[in-house]
């Protein structure tokens, strides 16, 4: 049976890892475009930086909360088959105590980490080939398309707080 601080220890093990390929990544990407542009890319305009920006923005928010790539969080969550009293099947997600896919998951879970690491691969891509604009311009469109919804719906809920608040007096 393993104790609490060797889980913990195996944990900090595989946060150790995750940074060491996210920085092999880096170095990798820092290779690719020497190679392929003759150096290291040393400016952006405004606009292009404010893409990628919305962009990363944009993919973070897709990965970490929307429905649509919920699939891809559970792969790192651990399912099991119950059955109800009523006979109706039903499935439980747990986290795993440890190990690699409770870092990948704790990863999803974090905004600020999935955007570092989408932020790098946009980046890369961006300054790797022309043919990445193209998508980062539309991620871009959906991504404040995604902060206009988010906005209204903050306007929604404020709204609704102030009428429930003058009705109840």
């Amino acid at each position: 049976m393993t104790t609490i601080i060797e889980k913990r220890n195996n944990q900090v093990f595989w946060y150790l890892a995750y940074i060491l390929f996210f920085v092999a990544i880096l170095i990798f990407s820092a290779l690719i475009l020497t190679r392929v542009n003759g150096g290291l890319p040393s400016g952006i305009t405004t606009f292009d930086l404010v893409l990628i920006i919305l962009a990363t923005f944009r993919l973070t928010r897709l990965f970490v909360y929307d429905k649509v790539s919920k699939f891809f969080r559970d792969w790192f969550l651990d399912e099991e088959n119950l059955i109800s009293q009523d006979g109706e099947l039903l499935v439980a997600r747990t986290r795993p105590e440890d190990g690699p896919r409770r870092t990948g998951l704790e990863l999803l879970e974090c905004p600020w980490c999935v955007g570092v690491w989408f932020a790098t691969f946009v980046v890369f891509f961006y300054y790797l080939t022309p043919v990445a604009w193209y998508f980062i311009l539309i991620l871009a469109v959906s991504g404040v398309s995604t902060f206009i919804q988010i906005l209204s719906n903050m306007i929604g809920w404020r709204a609704e707080h102030l009428k429930n608040k003058v009705n109840n007096k």
